[in-house]
């Protein structure tokens, strides 16, 4: 079965291409390279001595998307290109808006038009915004705080209305918390362009010396230490929940939404403590004002996906800091070789 993963160089992509190739799949990666690096790729067919095909193209050009369909007999896309920074989103909310949800629509009309209607779509726990109620579960009020969350909002609505008018398609909507960790080889992991936005990548750069120190937004909530408490997932986990959905997708229609996270809160304290441990490295911070629109406490009701898709995440925080501090280790500038995607061609 050949699987098209797009944005597939991303992170989450990286991980889960190991897992689809390992379980006997074939894998087509659509991606620009806007925000990730051939590089990842090229390690992926490393850590799994099978080779995948890469397009690399953006999901905005129709008629490069159409070939990828003409060339290839694909039977379900799992969509993961995305821009994914809440601060830009909110300096920049049209670049978010036409990347997302346009490239998206684009993505939908190619593939009814070459009838393949089984889509895993990578959304995010953004979309329930500042909500008080835990842990949070599938049913919960939606009221985004960003443009980012916005247009994963956007976009499950799209597909719902999708289904509705052709019930022929089988979509599942995976709402992932907060992705940390890498693969165990450490050859494939979280390579932020510039700062990191998320608190693991930015406490390991760091621990490596890249950053001075951390910042913590707030020490003040109504929390056990006084900081922000969040469901931390391992990628490799994430990763198998998708191959779980794809399975869901292949045998059924629908439009299905599911958490994908731990269902245990851990703190930024914490989360320090655990991650020196791992380390052995003193992580040096600084307490700053709080961010607007960051909750005090969020984290999963994962029961959904554990009783239907038979999937539950099991590694904890220590695994996590371990593979994350390994990747940063072997490679502290991230994926070393920088390659023109103009020269990759399809491979």
């Amino acid at each position: 079965m050949a699987i098209l993963v797009t944005g597939g160089a991303g992170y989450i992509g990286s991980h889960t291409c190991v897992e689809l190739l390992n379980d006997g799949y074939q894998v087509i990666v659509v991606d620009d390279f806007s925000n990730s690096n051939p590089e990842s790729l090229k390690r992926v067919e490393q850590i799994t001595g099978k080779q995948l095909k890469t397009y690399p193209i953006d999901l905005l050009n129709q008629i490069d998307l159409e070939k990828v369909f003409k060339e290839n007999k694909i039977e379900a896309v799992i969509h993961f290109a995305g821009l994914k920074s809440v601060g830009e989103s909110v300096a920049v909310p049209l670049k978010y808006y036409r990347n997302n949800v346009i490239s998206t629509l684009i993505l939908c009309e190619v593939m009814r038009k070459h009838r393949v209607k089984n889509l895993v779509f990578s959304s995010s726990a953004t979309v329930y915004g500042a909500t008080d109620k835990m842990p949070v579960s599938e049913d919960a009020f939606l009221k985004p705080v960003n443009p980012y969350g916005r247009t994963k909002h956007l976009i499950e609505e799209l597909l719902r209305d999708l289904y509705q008018s052709d019930k022929e398609w089988s979509i599942t909507l995976l709402r992932y918390f907060n992705p940390i960790g890498a693969h165990e080889s450490g050859n494939i992991g979280e390579d932020p362009n510039g700062i990191p936005n998320n608190l693991l990548p930015y406490i390991s750069q760091v621990a490596v010396g890249k950053l001075q120190r951390l910042n913590i937004f707030g020490d003040d909530y109504p929390t056990k230490d006084g900081t922000g408490i969040r469901d931390y997932i391992h990628v490799v986990d994430l990763a198998k929940g998708h191959l779980k959905a794809l399975e869901k997708i292949t045998s059924i229609t629908g439009v299905e939404t599911y958490n994908l996270g731990t269902g245990r809160g851990y703190s930024v304290l914490e989360m320090i403590d655990a991650f020196e441990n791992a380390s052995g490295k003193k992580i040096p911070y600084t307490v700053v004002d709080r961010r607007e629109g960051d909750s005090a406490i969020c984290y999963a009701n994962p029961n959904k996906a554990r009783e239907h898709l038979k999937w539950q995440a099991s590694r904890d925080i220590h695994l996590m800091s371990k593979d994350a501090w390994r990747w940063q280790q072997k490679n502290p500038k991230g994926y070393q070789e920088i390659v023109d995607p103009r020269q990759t061609g399809v491979y």
